[in-house]
């Protein structure tokens, strides 16, 4: 039996969606996700209050009910990395307090920054995604500078033996940059997210139907 990437994430009960950078655009993905997928969102660090949190786009992007989404293990208030954003507000992030949320449907986890963003003085997302014990996909821009940054983080994840499932290139279309990252990361790149001009749940929508074209092909 051919299994696909839709039925990896489905016997794993979700996926973890990280990224190379901050700002690279995991919470678009994490709404096609969710959209493709049918599932669940949580963010399980949220740093940065007051011009709204990730949940509250996804919710937008998605039109999907409150039941789907579970409420994030940290609030921060200052939109930082989260160790600093959790000393600003006096609270420590504690690895044991991540606990997945219970749910019949894929659960999209949404990261905070990069792989070896920290949470604590001992503790990087990356540990958090061992944890976790989803498989993940990697988020990238599609422009010069990706190959280096997608490949170190692709070696962090590897080198804690995280099963990745494949990168999305977030960015205009670089056929020369989407093909060095798979024949020198070894991975491939499962989807790619245009420049959207008016992001809606309309426009969501076309996406998530491109990716989950692509969720649905034969897993490598």
């Amino acid at each position: 039996m051919t299994r696909t990437l839709k039925h990896r994430i489905g016997r794993a009960g979700g996926v973890f969606v990280t990224g190379t950078d901050t700002g690279i655009g995991k919470t678009v993905a994490a709404a096609c996700l969710m959209r493709a997928l049918d599932g669940d969102y949580w963010k399980p660090v949220q740093a940065g209050l007051a011009d709204g949190t990730d949940t509250d786009t996804v919710k937008r992007l998605t039109g999907f009910g409150p039941e789907r989404f579970h409420p994030s293990a940290y609030a921060l208030s200052a939109p930082l990395s989260p160790h600093e954003a959790a000393r600003r507000d006096k609270v420590s992030i504690r690895l044991s307090a991540f606990r997945r949320p219970r749910t019949e449907r894929p659960l999209i986890v949404e990261g905070a920054g990069g792989v070896l963003v920290p949470l604590n003085k001992k503790s990087l997302v990356i540990d958090l995604i061992a944890k976790l014990n989803l498989p993940v996909i990697l988020i990238a821009r599609s422009g010069l500078g990706t190959i280096n940054h997608t490949l170190l983080s692709l070696r962090a994840l590897r080198s804690r033996r995280c099963a990745v499932l494949g990168v999305v290139l977030n960015g205009p279309r670089n056929a020369a940059n989407a093909a060095a990252i798979e024949t020198y990361g070894r991975t491939p790149v499962i989807g790619q997210l245009t420049p959207i001009r008016s992001l809606s749940a309309k426009t969501l929508d076309r996406a998530a139907k491109r990716l989950a074209r692509a969720l649905g092909t034969p897993a490598p």
